[in-house]
């Protein structure tokens, strides 16, 4: 390998890796060098017959990534779901040791194996997909080994920490088109949401204009607080906190750090990236909107002073195609803001099941109001595990895929970077290129 060759695999290394994805200024360079790195070919899937179950494992079993492995086995025991949990992969020994001691009481026991890398679990031939419920800062790397080894993937929101981290792999699905990669979004999942995609599609509401949304809730001692610190944790006993850090950096160890990672700058973007997701990504899916261009956030600390993430968030979205989006989160204060999709001509109020259609004043002699009434799939995220199952089984395209987890990771990184250096940014999509405005 030549000295220049070698130069740009170390940098290209680095920007996947600690310095240049948690440096916010360096997210230009990062993000050339993240996309020019070469991208590894998916070797071949494991075989699934037909009425065989998927053989699936999870990566990361703390509070989401156990959730969703109960979820799998009592699916698979009703019947519902056509799954088999096969391995559990996790750094902490106490937290995969209690998962697969749930999951065996369900499953039964001495069917499922645990492993503390999750790359040897993603060696295994007969594992047809894996869940990735890891914190965010290490999804991009784990998605990418998971491809790279043939799996099919879901892999829990924020899809990533830092935007070249979402570029990159948006880069390696889309040269891997054989794999299924779904992301943990799902309320794209919700009728309303979906019934208004339709609505927009056909013209109903004229241009659409502007849209609001957001994910506000309260608590008394500050959010996040509930993930427990076990005593029983011991780094380099039963736990590898350096494993932990990875792509984040090495880091002193800190019990708070890793129970509660989401009230700290360094491993996560808070309110933002693990609350707003949740409404962001639907409604740009609702809207049919394309690239962010520009974003402008503010935060505050106003009652939870001591986390490190703000507790109050504010965010403007303009999108390519003509169309704002307002947005609001926080954890000091639970009412929020009405979820709808503003038109020329109407607008459409999303809730749940139903979707209902006002017209706008001067256009009430075109058209009445209505609402829509969606079919009932029960829980959304029970069904969009799911279709994921299912798109492993049958090949079609996921509904939660990864150019829309890229766009809203355009809005995550520019509106954290908004609120930490007081400015709005700007986005290229042509050129993949962020400009401080």
């Amino acid at each position: 390998m030549s000295g220049s060759r070698r130069e740009f695999m170390r940098r290209a290394a680095s920007a996947l890796g600690a310095g240049a994805l948690l440096d916010l200024g360096a997210t230009n360079e990062a993000l050339a060098e993240a996309i020019a790195a070469p991208v590894p070919r998916a070797r071949p899937r494991a075989p699934l017959g037909q009425g065989e179950p998927v053989r699936i494992g999870v990566i990361g079993t703390g509070g989401m990534g156990t959730g969703h492995l109960e979820s799998f086995v009592n699916a698979a025991k009703e019947g519902t779901v056509n799954v088999r949990v096969v391995g559990l992969a996790d750094i902490c020994q106490p937290r995969l040791s209690k998962a697969k001691e749930k999951a065996e009481a369900i499953q039964g026991a001495g069917t499922i194996e645990t492993y503390e890398r999750y790359r040897d679990l993603l060696e295994r031939q007969d594992l047809h997909g894996v869940l990735i419920a890891s914190p965010e800062h290490w999804h991009q790397r784990m998605a990418e080994d998971a491809i790279r080894a043939g799996k099919d993937v879901y892999v829990e929101k924020p899809m990533t920490l830092r935007l070249p981290q979402a570029m990159r792999l948006l880069k390696v699905t889309n040269e891997n088109p054989s794999v299924r990669v779904n992301v943990g979004t799902q309320y794209v999942m919700t009728p309303s949401y979906n019934e208004a995609r339709k609505l927009i599609e056909a013209g109903a509401i004229g241009k659409a204009t502007f849209s609001q949304t957001s994910y506000c809730r309260n608590s008394k001692d500050g959010e996040w607080l509930y993930y427990e610190i076990d005593p029983a944790w011991q780094p380099g006993v039963n736990l590898d906190w350096n494993a932990w850090c990875g792509p984040g950096g090495k880091a002193p160890w800190s019990p708070e750090v890793y129970a509660r990672w989401r009230r700290y700058r360094r491993w996560s973007t808070g309110i933002i990236g693990d609350l707003l997701v949740h409404r962001i990504t639907p409604l740009i899916h609702a809207a049919g909107l394309g690239w962010p261009t520009r974003v402008t956030a503010s935060g505050a600390h106003l009652v939870d002073k001591a986390m490190e993430n703000h507790d109050q968030v504010n965010l403007n979205i303009e999108f390519e195609n003509e169309h704002i989006m307002v947005v609001a989160g926080s954890t000091c204060n639970e009412l929020g803001l009405e979820t709808l999709i503003r038109g020329h001509k109407a607008n459409i109020y999303l809730g749940g099941r139903n979707t209902t259609v006002r017209p706008e004043r001067l256009f009430a002699e075109e058209a009445e109001e209505r609402t829509i009434e969606g079919e009932d799939h029960g829980d959304d995220q029970a069904y969009l595990r799911g279709r994921w199952i299912q798109c492993i089984r049958t090949r079609e395209a996921v509904p939660s895929p990864v150019e829309l987890g890229a766009k809203v990771m355009v809005i995550v990184d520019l509106a954290t970077r908004s609120m930490w250096e007081g400015s709005a940014f700007g986005f290229d999509p042509a050129k993949m290129r962020v400009r401080k405005l």
